[in-house]
């Protein structure tokens, strides 16, 4: 049981291993290789949340924690509780759709389908992680297939957009490494949980708390990304390939909230609770900016891309309430907005695929033409906008109902963040309305719909929308208990 997780993270390494052995003539082989990994990691995860015990959601289970680097204290330290256990769901989920999105890639196959089985190597381990050296080492070798998935497979400005979210993202991560060694300088320790320990003790000063924080802060914030750290995010979503671009904004960026909830919080109370109205101030203006750049694009990724940076402010809003029902908020956006963004992407590479361009002035009457991709697509929208029985809803609800009845987010910011939701109805609608509505435009005219193949592959995700958006507990139940954990250091689980 507790090589399970080891199992999970690394079974995708093996297939990194096979597809580099498969010549380039028999490129095909390797997207078989990567749906059967994917699949079966997938089927592991699965029976992970079958066997998982809700009722102690709070606390790592599956734990494996045996020495690494004895010499220096650094461990081979995973677990799973509730947050982690969602995560991991939404990463395998959405690792299996990218490959099967990627049906039709021929260009060097085997080296792409390698670079998405490494990612997925990356993404999982971070989720997992709980020792700060692995998570690190995971955190960083997410880096690298995007890297190459964004430069060798991207659009027509592919360099200039891989190279500017690399150096973004590791500008971040080197704030985060000072953070890490400083903490262990002060500690004597990696170990995640050991140091949350330490954290609800009062171990460590508030002098000491603040600048750490800030180097965390600087370091998950660029992923998320919260505003003004954001510029890397459209263009790499602009040039990246569509499966890359589902997994960029339906995992990747979750990555830097997860380390607020599993790290900064937990491990630095103190000084989470001082930042905490500057990081919601933040979030309004990520929310608010996101929506309103994102109303102004006139092409479909962008646009796509600028309501990620809304959305994810709704996530770090959420955090910064300090309460039970915003950090479960901002869990449910998170889980949300990768099934719904992800969805997005993925039927715009459809659209993209046949019309060969993503310009909304291009695209219109999608309904008449394509009629089963404008109904995806629609139904992807509404849930964005966040319309009541749909994922989207539970999140941005929850976590403005957190920060309403925060202690240290001031109302007028909750006000402000409110309004973003308006936005999003309004550049969301006014897509629909220009590309799923009207009379079929020249591109659109006699584009063959969806496939089978591509129906079937977004049926999982319209599945589970419709099923956290009318059944909450299908998810706050696994939640909840691990955010009461995270919150405890605070003194007050509400």
């Amino acid at each position: 049981m507790s090589a399970l997780l080891t199992v999970i993270v690394f079974l995708p390494l093996a297939g990194v291993a096979i597809t580099a052995l498969i010549p380039r003539s028999r490129g095909g082989s390797a997207k078989w290789v990567a749906v059967t990994v994917m699949a079966v990691d997938l089927a592991l995860v699965a029976w992970l949340v079958a066997n998982f015990d809700r009722a102690r959601a709070g606390v790592a289970q599956f734990v494996v924690n045996v020495p690494w680097v004895a010499q220096a204290g650094i461990r081979y330290h995973m677990g799973a509780d509730g947050i982690s256990l969602v995560m991991l769901v939404l990463s395998t989920l959405l690792g299996l759709i990218a490959v099967v999105a990627s049906w039709k890639v021929t260009d060097r196959a085997p080296t792409y389908f390698a670079m998405l089985l490494l990612l997925q190597v990356g993404m999982n381990g971070v989720f997992l992680a709980l020792d700060f050296v692995l998570f690190y080492v995971f955190w960083e070798l997410v880096l690298v297939p995007m890297f190459f998935l964004i430069g060798m497979w991207g659009g027509t400005r592919r360099e200039y957009a891989s190279i500017k979210f690399f150096l973004y993202t590791l500008a971040g991560s080197v704030f985060m490494l000072v953070g890490i060694i400083a903490l262990y300088l002060a500690t004597g320790t990696f170990d995640i949980t050991a140091l949350a320990a330490k954290g609800a003790a009062g171990v460590l000063g508030i002098g000491f708390q603040n600048w750490v924080f800030l180097a965390f802060f600087l370091g998950f914030a660029v992923k998320v990304p919260i505003w003004p750290l954001h510029t890397w995010l459209p263009d790499a979503h602009v040039e990246a390939p569509t499966a890359a671009s589902a997994l960029l904004a339906g995992v990747l960026l979750k990555m830097g909230a997860y380390g607020f909830i599993r790290i900064s919080l937990p491990i630095l109370p103190a000084a989470a609770r001082a930042w905490a109205p500057w990081i919601a101030l933040l979030a309004a203006i990520s929310i608010v900016y996101g929506a309103a750049v994102a109303f102004a694009q006139t092409d479909l990724k962008k646009l796509i891309a600028y309501s990620s940076v809304s959305h994810m402010g709704f996530v770090m809003l959420g955090i910064a309430s300090l309460t039970t029902v915003g950090l479960n908020g901002a869990v449910a956006v998170m889980f949300s907005h990768g099934l719904v963004t992800g969805m997005l992407f993925l039927v715009v590479g459809i659209v993209y695929d046949r019309a060969h361009t993503r310009e909304i002035s291009e695209l219109s009457g999608l309904s008449v033409a394509m009629p089963v991709t404008g109904g995806l697509l629609a139904f992807a929208s509404f849930a964005s906008l966040g319309l009541p029985a749909l994922s989207g809803f539970v999140g941005e609800f929850l976590s403005l109902l957190g920060s309403w009845e925060s202690r240290v987010v001031p109302h007028w910011i909750t006000v402000v963040a409110a309004f973003g939701v308006l936005l999003a109805a309004a550049y969301m609608l006014w897509m629909v309305l220009r590309v799923v509505l009207g009379k079929p435009s020249e591109k659109v005219a006699a584009l063959p719909d969806a496939t089978l193949r591509e129906v079937v592959m977004l049926t999982p995700l319209i599945a589970l929308i419709v099923t956290v958006g009318v059944w909450w507990g299908s998810l706050l139940g696994y939640v909840d208990p691990a955010v009461r954990a995270v919150l405890a250091v605070f003194g007050r689980a509400a």
